[in-house]
């Protein structure tokens, strides 16, 4: 008998749109003989919808008439197995869909940072990708900053401060930033993706501007020194803590000083967008095989370090002017396209990588099995009454 595999897409981002480009991607490439796929639309009020119609890319062009053509849905536990419960009515009892395990094709805040993941972990549902504190810890750029310093990895030294902060004493925070980064640096929010929110600032009179749009995106924010003669190089990682492979490297090309959302995501010419398939970049980076097998090592450690699971995608920073030195910018745990263009350009067709990442999936839920979660306990034979509304009650 097939499994079925809920593929969960779109969410309350701003990489939403992203995110659905990457999920129609991969449902093409999932093994329809040996799977079932059953898509799962998140709108981004939060909202489930399940049907056939969320396979096609070209449906998404009118999403309020796309809805109308599919069923609302919720995710439900019974029995220790996972089902997408329809609305019912007078008339006609709900539908229930069966899901064997989940597969979370999302970005960004309230999805990739271990929001959807725990959602998953409640319902006690298998699901492919890190899981909640992996995924938390690397949309925190300032966190996953920390934890790859203390761990001896590579990272630029960054100042973090809260938007609060910096309506309250901004003259405080920039003489900070000049004493402890100087100019030209970077701003961008501490926890999203694709480049979104990001400036750089080359004088203390372009700073306000920058922080006022980071605030306007998170909470939380980070400031590094700018790599003036500056590479960007990308690697991806696939397996877990036990045992991963670094992909080969590529080079994405950027038309300003910053690789942008629309570097990223819109230049897929007449074809429209790909996601980060359509990236202009050089594949494999040209690099020579030393500096290329030292990232992959830092990314493979990086991997280990933050308890990945799944594929990954790191992105480096390489000085130009400093002998190509490496520095980690970020981890994305559920990188755009899932970076399967970086596996078929290392031998691993698409189809291939994501039954590796199932099988990844299920490996970590039989040692979660093993773990002890509940014991037996009689606290709650000697409970007594708390009292009425309005009295003082008993004490246990």
């Amino acid at each position: 008998m097939k499994a079925n595999i809920g593929v969960f897409f779109g969410g309350s981002s701003v990489e939403h749109e992203v995110a659905i480009i990457s999920a129609v991607q991969a449902m093409n490439y999932i093994n329809r003989e040996k799977y079932n796929v059953v898509p799962v639309y998140i709108t981004k009020t939060g909202e489930m919808y399940w049907g056939e119609d969320l396979l096609e890319i070209e449906e998404y062009r009118d999403i309020p008439a796309l809805i109308k053509k599919c069923k609302k849905v919720v995710l439900e536990a019974t029995g220790g197995e996972c089902y997408l419960k329809t609305e019912g009515s007078f008339l006609k009892a709900p539908q229930k869909i069966l899901i064997n395990i989940a597969f979370p094709i999302v970005h960004g805040t309230n999805c990739e940072d271990g929001s959807l993941q725990g959602f998953f972990e409640t319902h006690r549902l298998v699901y492919i990708g890190p899981d909640v504190v992996s995924s938390a810890v690397g949309m925190d750029k300032a966190f996953f900053k920390t934890i790859m310093k203390e761990a001896g990895l590579p990272v630029l030294d960054g100042v973090t401060f809260r938007a609060r902060e910096w309506f309250e004493d901004g003259e405080k925070i920039a003489q900070k930033l000049d004493e402890k980064i100087g100019y030209p640096l970077i701003v961008k929010p501490a926890n999203l993706g694709s480049s979104v929110g990001i400036s750089k600032v080359s004088t203390k009179a372009e700073l306000g501007d920058a922080v006022d749009l980071a605030c306007s995106f998170a909470e939380k924010i980070l400031v590094e020194p700018a790599v003036e003669h500056l590479r960007e190089i990308n690697c991806s990682v696939l397996g877990d803590s036990d045992e991963c492979e670094a992909s080969v490297l590529e080079e994405p090309f950027m038309n300003d000083e910053i690789l942008s959302y629309e570097d990223k995501y819109m230049s897929g010419g007449k074809g429209g967008s790909k996601g980060m398939a359509s990236v202009s970049r050089k594949c494999p980076a040209e690099l020579d095989e030393e500096k290329a097998e030292e990232i992959r090592e830092i990314s493979k450690k990086a991997f280990k370090t933050l308890g990945a699971s799944g594929v990954v995608r790191i992105d480096y920073l390489l000085d130009t002017a400093d002998n190509n030195r490496v520095y980690i910018n970020e981890i994305n745990t559920i990188p755009g396209s899932l970076s399967f263009y970086l596996w078929e350009a290392s031998g691993l067709k698409y189809p291939d990588m994501i039954e590796r990442l199932i099988e990844i999936a299920y490996k970590r839920a039989r040692v979660k099995s093993s773990s002890m979660f509940t014991i037996e306990t009689n606290l709650l034979s000697s409970a007594k009454s708390f009292g009425a509304k309005g009295s003082k009650g008993s004490k246990m």
